[in-house]
């Protein structure tokens, strides 16, 4: 009796540290978002990297990017390390998650997530000029600047005062520009993001960058916090060949 009540013990014991790692390993995973986009948080999140419940940074590797389907993924260069998703909340919503993910090894991992918003009517396959949505697609990142002095860039940076807002525009919009990173559509790579070159035409539209967050929808863009945008200016390699993956969620696992 006695060794039997032993080994039921330890049969208990057992078991419950397999529940207890388990429930941690989901815990690092998606502490407030969900597991395809790899824990990124939908509000409040202002950058903070995911932790475990040791309170340490939860260093999570997938083998895939998350929440990419294999039509898209086919489309991120084989060089590339550093991977920029837009998640998307919905077709027609301005809402959306930005997440770096960066290559180790064979494996993704999961370096930094922020709120953000996109066209303010959504998302289109289809992008063309004044739609009000932006593109889904995989795109280089190679080329940045803005109003402000170079903050440590990573990619080419031309500070210039042209990048400003027009003001004319709503107050709220002043300092969307401040910093930003062409979103390589429709545009000529190595030139300044506020060249104007449309090499497919005016009616694809073009000027699609990362840019300074106002609070609401953009045109065609995505914004982020200004956190967010001098963490990804001073990250961003261009020896790691960043893309950037952006779309609704149904359409990114397309």
């Amino acid at each position: 009796m006695q060794t039997n009540g032993v080994r039921r013990a330890t049969v208990l014991v057992a078991a419950f540290g397999t529940l207890l790692t388990a429930l941690t390993a989901l815990t690092a995973l998606s502490p407030g978002g969900s597991a395809e986009d790899g824990g990124a948080r939908t509000g409040g999140d202002r950058g903070a990297p995911a932790r475990n419940r040791h309170g340490s940074p939860a260093a999570v590797r997938t083998t895939r990017v998350p929440g990419v389907g294999d039509g898209l993924r086919r489309r991120i260069p084989a060089a590339s390390g550093q991977v920029v998703v837009v998640y998307g909340r919905g077709k027609d919503s301005a809402e959306a998650t930005l997440v770096l993910y960066t290559k180790r090894g064979t494996g993704w991992e999961r370096t930094r997530g922020w709120p953000a918003h996109n066209g303010k009517k959504g998302w289109s396959t289809d992008h063309h000029m004044g739609d009000n949505r932006s593109p889904v697609g995989v795109y280089t990142l190679s080329d940045a600047g803005g109003v402000l002095d170079d903050p440590g860039a990573g990619l080419p940076y031309t500070q210039d005062e042209s990048f400003a807002a027009p003001r004319q525009w709503d107050e709220s919009h002043w300092h969307d520009f401040d910093y930003v990173i062409a979103i390589d559509y429709n545009r000529v790579r190595g030139t300044p993001p506020n060249d104007p070159s449309r090499p497919e035409g005016e009616q694809k539209g073009g000027g699609i960058w990362l840019h300074m967050d106002h609070g609401s929808g953009t045109s065609a863009c995505v914004s982020v916090s200004k956190e967010a945008m001098e963490y990804l200016l001073r990250t961003l390699d261009p020896a790691r060949r960043p893309v950037i993956v952006m779309g609704d969620r149904v359409d990114l696992k397309a």
